[in-house]
C-alpha cells in the first residue's frame, strides 16, 4: 500500500508500467469535471471509475480485495476514512471470490485506518485488502483500474 500526494505521483512511475499512464491521466484530465461511471483510459487494461457522493459507516463496509487489478484511489475531494489489512491476515472471507467482478470481501478488521484527503491518493496492490468510502461527508474520487498484467 502506498499513501502520497499527487504532486509526487512521478515518483511511482517505474512502480508498474501502467502506472505512468495512470497518474499522466489523473495528472492532465481535470477530475473535477469527469462524469461518474467508467471512462475508459486503455480498454480493460486501465480505466478510471469516478463517484460522488456519500460515505458510509464502518458497519456498513467490508474489507474488499482485487486480483486482476492495482487500485489508484484518488480523493478529489472530501476525507476518505480507509481501512487497511494484508490479504494474507483476513481469517474470515464474506463469501467465495468473484472472478467475473475480480472482488473478494472480509468480515475481517482493519488492521490500520488511513485518512485520504483531497489531492491524496492510495494505492492498493492485490496483497491489500482495503475498505474504501467511509465518510461522514460527500466524497468525490477517481479511482484508476491498472491492470496487473497488462500483456493479457
Amino acid at each position: 500500500m502506498i499513501l502520497d500526494t499527487l504532486e509526487n505521483a512521478k515518483r511511482y512511475f517505474g512502480v508498474h508500467e501502467g502506472f505512468r499512464k495512470a497518474f499522466e491521466f489523473l495528472l492532465h484530465a481535470d477530475p473535477k469535471g469527469l462524469s461518474p461511471g467508467r471512462t475508459g483510459i486503455e480498454g480493460d487494461h486501465l480505466f478510471a471509475i469516478v463517484s460522488q457522493g456519500p460515505g458510509r459507516g464502518r458497519r456498513e463496509a467490508r474489507l474488499e480485495a482485487h486480483a486482476r487489478y492495482i487500485d489508484i484511489q484518488y480523493v478529489v475531494s472530501g476525507i476518505d476514512m480507509m481501512g487497511w489489512k494484508p490479504v494474507a491476515a483476513c481469517k474470515r472471507p464474506a463469501g467465495p471470490f468473484d472472478s467475473e467482478k475480480d472482488i473478494g470481501f472480509f468480515d475481517d478488521d482493519p488492521d490500520a485506518w488511513i485518512a485520504v484527503h483531497s489531492g491524496t491518493f492510495a494505492i492498493f496492490f492485490p496483497e491489500d485488502a482495503h475498505m474504501p468510502l467511509l465518510s461522514a461527508g460527500e466524497i468525490h474520487k477517481v479511482v484508476v483500474k491498472v491492470a496487473v498484467d497488462l500483456t493479457s
